[in-house]
């Protein structure tokens, strides 16, 4: 089985050039597998230009291009498992589409604070809040538009650290039919994940950074206070819970995709704009 690692720093459909910092350095965070060879999507670096809002997406062109990037080194490689390297939460979305295609009975658990199923008409701008929705065939064209597989159903989808929604947000997940559960008080249990990956052959897991709590946590969204989202707000867990849930989908299924998103290390990107301000680097 080949399985390649798969470095997407997108960052445009995220507003923050912290998202392309961070996916270059999760490449060496993650466990040392020559066996796993490193693709890379083609994204040009941040420039500290703004991008322009094409039909309600920042940078719609960009991200875009991205997409397409994406879609190509995947054909080129014809991998049997993917793990991606984020970026924001946007990654998801071709290597799913292609490992959907490639194996009929597949599964996603989504780990993550929010529901990711934005559109451009609830005012939102930046696409990676709309990824889980085009893969539910309901999103944006830039997207929907570059599937190669049929969408995911509703009831393929298990969200592990969903906090509070906005309720357009409610109201996309109960018209698409997507069984959710809010977890700010209780996260979903060990019974209930097992119960989901069991009726699975295959298993994709989405892993936004930001699910984790940013009081213990701090490369995540929510541990910057100079900046603000769409007025949601972080997540709970901690990296044990996240690491056990991942280990049940490895235990009771075969896990072919695994994505890590929105990694912000933004202590290291500040040390690194101050040492790229110094002569002697130059």
């Amino acid at each position: 089985m080949k399985t390649i690692r798969f470095l997407y720093p997108d960052y445009i459909s995220g507003g923050l050039e912290t998202y392309y910092f961070g996916a270059n350095l999760l490449q060496y965070i993650l466990p040392e597998n020559p066996d796993q060879p490193l693709i890379k999507v083609d994204i040009t670096p941040p420039d500290g230009k703004e991008k322009a809002v094409t039909e309600g997406i920042y940078g719609r062109t960009e991200v875009a291009h991205g997409i397409d990037s994406a879609y190509q080194k995947i054909a080129q490689e014809q991998p049997d498992k993917i793990i991606t390297i984020g970026g924001s939460c946007l990654v998801s979305f071709a290597p799913f589409d292609y490992l959907h295609g490639k194996y009929e009975n597949t599964g996603i658990l989504w780990i993550d604070a929010h529901p990711d199923v934005s559109t451009t008409k609830n005012g939102y701008q930046f696409a990676h809040a709309m990824v889980l929705g085009a893969l539910l065939g309901a999103g944006d064209p830039v997207m929907t538009d570059r599937m190669q597989n049929h969408p995911f159903d509703a009831k393929d989808i298990l969200y592990v650290g969903l906090q509070d929604m906005f309720g357009y947000q409610k109201e996309f997940l109960e018209q698409a039919g997507v069984n959710y559960k809010i977890q700010t008080e209780q996260f979903v249990s060990a019974d209930e994940i097992i119960s989901f990956v069991k009726r699975y052959d295959h298993i994709l897991v989405h892993f936004d950074i930001d699910a984790m709590d940013e009081r213990f946590f701090h490369s995540t969204y929510f541990a910057n206070p100079e900046i603000q989202g769409d007025g949601s707000g972080g997540g709970r867990m901690t990296m044990e819970q996240v690491g056990q849930v991942i280990s049940l989908a490895e235990k009771y299924s075969e896990m072919v995709g695994l994505t890590i998103a929105e990694y912000l290390p933004f202590d290291e990107y500040r040390l690194h704009q101050m040492l790229a301000s110094l002569k002697i680097f130059r």
